[in-house]
């Protein structure tokens, strides 16, 4: 397989400091001026290759739904490069950023917030293939909205209705058909299931595989579910505080994690007939993205960490099964 993303080492930041009266800072009797950075994603370098579903997870928080959002270019990267099929696209114009738009596409969390609620179901899905393709006539626009809202399982008969009068499971079959409309051939899925019942999560997680089958799809699929992600991934990445802790198959990752952060995440899925104990309690609370720990992110919580760790960020690295690991303790043969 071949990459058809890559991310290399980005930043993404973000200023809350608010007006310049709100940056002012008065100690000893001195006027200063302080800016408040959201530190949300920190030099995280990935690759999602062809046909595969590369799955992000990490508490909430964590930055994920940041990266998934920067590398669709809703989000500018203060640092790094972004390259699509080879080419780099994090630093093209909104016009030269339109023919990676009918390629890339994103599936929100939300589908009560993600639908214009003043459009029609049909009108939500013609707009963006009239606005990419005006050479094709009303009935071919028709025909392929027909065709995706049958594949997404929503009757055409339907495309006249308003999102409010759909559940809210349809209403993300619609979030879907919006997003295989143009026929991408990478989707970013931003917790497509989170806001769903249990039942209608298998609905949506069965479409999203048949869809990756009859289309050859690639997906960046964002999650805090690790048994879903278990179920649909092909690898995953685990993500603490905005930076890249493992990378590893999934196969690979919920057998033999390496990371401690990782051991911790993993052994706090509920088992059902399992034995009791084996979890592992982090002490300390999670730090706040405004002002990182120095080091690795995660020293103040690690059972394994040293003195080392509370100063030097580690690198990822990769081992000898494939994984990317960012962590001293595994570099060294500690853990």
């Amino acid at each position: 397989m071949s990459a058809i993303l890559e991310v290399k080492d980005i930043d993404k930041h973000f200023d809350i400091s608010g007006s310049v009266i709100d940056q002012l800072r008065f100690t000893g009797g001195k006027i200063s001026r302080r800016k408040t950075v959201v530190k949300a994603v920190n030099s995280v370098s990935l690759d999602v290759q062809a046909g595969e579903t590369l799955s992000v997870v990490g508490e909430s928080g964590c930055g994920k739904s940041t990266l998934a959002r920067t590398v669709m270019g809703l989000y500018r990267p203060n640092k790094g490069e972004i390259h699509y099929r080879g080419a780099r696209i994090d630093n093209l114009s909104s016009g030269k950023m339109l023919p990676y738009r009918t390629k890339m596409q994103m599936v929100f969390q939300d589908p009560y917030a993600s639908l214009n609620p003043r459009m029609t179901v049909r009108q939500i899905l013609e707009e963006p293939v009239r606005f990419h393709n005006p050479d094709m006539n009303r009935d071919e626009v028709r025909d392929r909205v027909a065709e995706v809202m049958c594949q997404v399982g929503v009757d055409p008969v339907w495309a006249t209705n308003f999102p409010h009068e759909f559940s809210g499971g349809q209403r993300q079959r619609i979030s879907i058909a919006r997003a295989l409309v143009l026929d991408p051939e990478f989707i970013a899925a931003d917790e497509p299931i989170a806001a769903l019942d249990v039942s209608i999560q298998a609905q949506i997680l069965n479409l999203l595989m048949d869809a990756q089958e009859q289309r050859g799809l690639t997906y960046l699929f964002i999650s805090h579910d690790l048994s879903v992600v278990e179920h649909i991934s092909s690898r995953v990445l685990v993500m603490y505080l905005g930076c890249v802790c493992e990378l590893a198959t999934a196969k690979e990752l919920f057998t033999s994690p390496k990371h401690p952060y990782t051991q911790a995440l993993l052994s706090a899925i509920p088992r059902l007939g399992g034995q009791a104990g084996g979890h592992v309690k982090l002490s300390g609370d999670v730090p706040t993205p405004i002002n990182l720990p120095t080091g690795c992110v995660f020293h103040g919580r690690c059972p394994h960490a040293n003195e080392r760790c509370s100063r030097e960020i580690p690198k990822q690295r990769t081992i000898d099964n494939g994984t990317v690991v960012a962590c001293h303790g595994v570099e060294e043969g500690r853990i």
